[in-house]
C-alpha cells in the first residue's frame, strides 16, 4: 500500500478508512433531505459522490484540531522558511479510496470559514499504473482535479493555511465527487525531467516543515516551490536526485514548500504548471525574476526575490551528502515525473550508498537518504560465486549501482 492511511474495502466499489471516510450517496442524501434515485439494476456506475468525514485521529495529519463540528489549525504561530516567514499551515491527509469506476478528475465542495487572506486547499492525487502516485492537483467545485492518468484509487489532502493576521480557517464539510472527464490523456514520460537548478540551503533546525517534519541536525530532505509534490510527512512519495557533479549525487524526498514561491511547479509538463505558464519546463520563476526581471523581479506574494533558488536542501543533503560549502547551481532529477519500477531502502531509517560500478569496492558516487525513493532502471550480477554469478546490483543512474539485498525492489528488467 502506498504512503497514507490504509483503508479497507466495504461493499462494491468503496472503500472505508480508519476514520470511515466512504459513505453512500444515498445515505448522504437522506441527510440533507434529497431523495437520491436507486440505479436501475444491472447499471454500471460511472462516478460516485461522498462526504468525507472531517475527523483528526492519524499520525499522518499535521497541526490540525477538530472539535465544534470543525477542522481547525492548531498553532497559529507563522512558520519559519528560508525565504522568511510564512502564515502557519496544516495538513488533513484522508485515507486512500477506490471510487466506483475509473476515475481521471475530482471535484471539491467545501463548507468553511475562512477569513480574508486564509485558504483552504483541496488537493487530491491518483495511483498510476506502476504503483506510486501522481502529483496532486487542487479540486474546486467549479474546476475539478485532473489526475495524471485515470486510475482506481484516489487520495485526498486538505490543506489549512492561517491569514497574515493569524486568524485561520474552520472546515466544516467536505463533499467529493469522483468521475470522468472528456479530456484524453497522453501517454505518459517514461524518462523523469531533469533542469539545472540553484540550490540554497534550509537550515532551520528545530523548526517544521509544511508536511510536519521537524528539521533536526544534518536532516535530509528538499523543498520545491509548490505543494504539488509535497510528500506525507516521512515518506518519500515524491523524490528528487540531486547532483552536485557527475560523482556527487543524493536522492532525497520532497518534504517543505519553498524557497519563494508556492504554486511554482516548473517541472510540471507544457500547459500544466500551476502558475507562470509562459515560463519553459524545468526553470523556476525566482531563476527568471532574479536573472532577467520577470515579473518585476518578484516571486508570487510580491517580495524582491535576492536569489535564483529553485531549491532548498536541509543540511545533510547540503553538506554531507553534496559536500557544499555554499548555494550553487546543482542538477536536479524529478523522479515522479516519469514511469517504472520503483521503490526504497529496506531500512527506511538509513543512507544508502551508490558506487560507481556493481561491485562492492566501487567509489561511493552518491547517497540515498532515509525514506526517499530511486527509480530503477536495470538489474545486474557481478561474476564470481561456484555458479559463476555473484551479487545481484540494480542500476539507478548513469553509473550508479546499489546492492539489490538492500532495496525493495520488484519488476526491474536485467541490464
Amino acid at each position: 500500500m502506498p504512503a497514507g492511511r490504509a483503508g479497507v474495502r466495504a461493499g462494491t466499489g468503496s472503500r472505508v478508512g480508519r476514520r470511515g471516510l466512504g459513505v453512500l450517496v444515498a445515505a448522504a442524501g437522506a441527510l440533507l433531505g434529497v431523495l437520491v434515485a436507486a440505479p436501475p439494476a444491472g447499471a454500471v456506475p460511472t462516478s460516485e459522490t461522498w462526504a468525507a468525514e472531517l475527523a483528526v485521529d492519524g499520525g499522518d495529519d499535521t497541526n490540525v484540531v477538530a472539535g465544534d463540528g470543525a477542522v481547525r489549525l492548531a498553532d497559529l504561530d507563522p512558520r519559519q522558511t528560508s525565504s522568511g516567514e510564512q502564515p502557519a499551515e496544516g495538513e488533513l491527509l484522508l485515507a486512500p479510496r477506490r471510487p466506483a469506476a475509473v476515475t481521471d478528475r475530482v471535484a471539491a465542495d467545501v463548507t468553511a470559514d475562512v477569513p480574508a487572506g486564509a485558504q483552504v486547499i483541496v488537493a487530491a492525487r491518483g495511483l498510476r499504473d506502476d504503483g506510486t502516485w501522481g502529483q496532486w492537483s487542487e479540486a474546486r467545485t467549479d474546476e475539478p482535479a485532473r489526475l495524471s492518468e485515470p486510475t482506481t484509487e484516489v487520495q485526498i489532502r486538505v490543506t489549512l493555511v492561517a491569514a497574515p493576521d493569524g486568524s485561520g480557517p474552520a472546515v466544516a464539510r467536505l463533499w467529493l465527487t469522483a468521475d470522468r472527464g472528456p479530456v484524453a490523456f497522453a501517454a505518459p514520460e517514461t524518462t523523469p525531467l531533469t533542469s539545472r537548478v540553484y540550490a540554497t540551503r534550509i537550515g532551520l533546525v528545530g523548526n517544521r516543515t509544511a508536511n510536519g517534519h521537524q528539521v533536526a541536525p544534518d536532516d535530509r530532505f528538499v523543498a520545491l516551490p509548490s505543494r504539488r509534490s509535497l510528500a506525507p510527512r516521512d515518506v518519500g512519495d515524491y523524490t528528487v536526485r540531486v547532483c552536485a557533479s557527475a560523482t556527487r549525487c543524493t536522492w532525497a524526498p520532497v518534504w517543505d514548500v519553498g524557497p519563494w514561491n508556492t504554486k511554482d511547479d516548473y517541472w510540471s509538463p507544457v500547459g500544466q504548471r500551476q502558475e507562470f505558464k509562459d515560463l519553459p519546463r524545468g526553470r523556476a520563476e525566482a531563476d527568471a525574476a532574479h536573472s532577467d526581471g520577470y515579473n518585476g523581479g518578484r516571486d508570487a506574494s510580491g517580495r524582491q526575490v535576492t536569489n535564483p533558488a529553485g531549491i532548498d536542501l536541509a543540511d545533510g543533503t547540503f553538506r554531507q551528502d553534496l559536500g557544499l560549502t555554499d548555494n550553487a547551481w546543482v542538477t536536479v532529477t524529478y523522479l515522479w515525473t516519469g514511469t517504472g519500477p520503483s521503490g526504497g531502502a529496506l531500512d527506511r531509517d538509513a543512507r544508502l550508498e551508490v558506487r560507481s560500478a556493481p561491485v562492492a569496492d566501487a567509489p561511493v558516487v552518491g547517497v540515498v537518504a532515509p525514506r526517499a525513493r530511486m527509480s530503477f532502471e536495470c538489474a545486474t550480477s557481478t561474476p564470481g560465486g561456484r555458479t559463476g554469478v555473484g551479487a545481484r546490483w540494480i542500476r539507478v543512474g548513469p553509473s550508479q549501482f546499489v546492492p539489490a539485498d538492500l532495496v525493495e525492489a520488484r519488476d526491474v528488467p536485467s541490464c
